[in-house]
């Protein structure tokens, strides 16, 4: 591929920023009376027997709470790096939450008022939200929309358009980040190594193709762009611990890259942005028991979801249409049609949600606005019971609207 200069892509006082240099950079042990902590410790009292929410928090409690945490959490990054098969700490930064890693490379690229993100819809919608916050516009180029293949796409709904994606970067080189999520959100659908490659070797963009990678462990072996970090430098994948590790309390995300990018991300974020105990849970979490673990649940969601796709099948004649996407995640996505049609009904989809909610104590999310999606539900994978839950009262809603 041609070289990628990524000083072309960072914004000039980013790469001018000497960044905050905290008291635990230098030294973590010790008599520590050098960040003002308090050093009597917290102030939080474990006599209190009647305060219900201290069981749950005793554990953290034992932590030195009144200490600020490590900056840099080398331990936490070298599991990441280990378990994603990346050379070495150095490819792997924590924000607080993929949230954190959006916003942050939003900032470091994009020149508000001038400078322009591309997402392709319907999609995560947090990319828009950090564009606006950062004062910074938003190109969107719509995924392949339709059910048939379509000119531009590689192939299938809610494949990406690369023709249209590429003559949207050659015609404006204001654009500094494209926003691929995959597999996608809402539309649960994988997108192929091969097209990322194609707009990672895309000669006029100069800027960063980022890959949403928050549902990657419920897609089959091989489907992450992590493999091809090594061989390119314009490339930045955001995972988490939100979704296969069970772990979206604790707002743990990740951006892995090459060094360099991973650098400036660094320098840029908060001094202390990863707290204590988010890091003593994402510790345990990359252990081998508890990756194992993980994978084993991961597994068990997959073969949910093909359990729960046969129970919707089964409700087609009371207006539940088959699933759209591809089924890469741990959601899947159908249509509710109308009661008279084949069509899609946005309507009686959204009563359906509402309904669902409100009598019957069942939430999924109505996703009918974002394209291509119209009458559309998007539903979560449950456990056995919840899904076997969410199929009778889904039944008895269809025969009652």
């Amino acid at each position: 591929m041609p070289a990628f200069d990524l000083s072309r892509v960072i914004r000039p006082n980013i790469l001018a920023l000497q960044p905050y240099r905290c008291a635990r950079d230098d030294y973590q042990s010790g008599i520590l009376l050098d960040a003002n902590e308090n050093a009597l410790g917290h102030s939080i009292s474990i006599s209190d027997t009647s305060t219900d929410f201290l069981q749950p928090i005793a554990s953290t409690l034992s932590l030195d709470l009144h200490r600020y945490p490590d900056p840099s959490h080398p331990d936490i990054k070298s599991r990441v790096a280990v378990l994603r098969n990346l050379p070495s700490l150095d490819h792997v930064f924590l924000g607080v939450g993929s949230d954190e890693v959006i916003d942050l490379l939003i900032r470091i690229c994009a020149i508000p008022a001038k400078d322009k993100i591309l997402i392709t819809p319907p999609t995560y919608g947090m990319y828009s939200v950090c564009a606006q916050v950062n004062d910074v516009s938003v190109v969107k180029i719509p995924l392949e929309l339709s059910a048939t293949h379509g000119e531009g796409c590689e192939k299938g709904r809610f494949s990406v358009r690369l023709e249209n994606v590429k003559a949207a970067l050659k015609a404006d080189p204001c654009i500094k980040l494209v926003f691929l999520c995959s597999p996608g959100n809402p539309t649960g659908t994988l997108l192929s190594l091969s097209s990322i490659k194609s707009l990672l070797e895309y000669e006029p963009f100069k800027g960063i193709i980022v890959v949403d990678e928050a549902y990657i462990d419920f897609s089959g072996p091989d489907a992450s762009a992590v493999s091809l970090i090594k061989e390119y430098p314009n490339l930045c994948v955001m995972q988490t611990l939100s979704k296969s590790f069970g772990l979206a309390a604790i707002r743990l995300g990740i951006a892995l890259a090459q060094p360099p990018l991973i650098q400036i991300l660094s320098n840029t974020k908060a001094p202390y942005n990863i707290s204590t105990p988010t890091a003593h849970l994402a510790l345990s979490a990359l252990s081998p028991c508890s990756i194992a673990a993980m994978k084993a649940k991961a597994a068990q969601l997959v073969s949910s979801r093909t359990q729960l796709l046969e129970s919707l099948a089964e409700l087609r004649p009371l207006g539940v249409g088959g699933p759209i996407g591809a089924n890469d995640a741990n959601f899947v996505m159908v249509p509710i049609l109308a009661k008279q049609s084949s069509d899609p009904d946005n309507d009686r989809a959204f009563k359906i949600y509402k309904t669902l909610a409100e009598e019957n104590g069942v939430v999924v999310r109505f996703r009918g606005k974002e394209p291509g999606c119209n009458g559309c539900l998007r539903i979560t994978i449950g456990s056995q019971e919840e899904n076997e839950v969410v199929i009778g009262r889904l039944r008895k809603v269809l025969h009652e609207n």
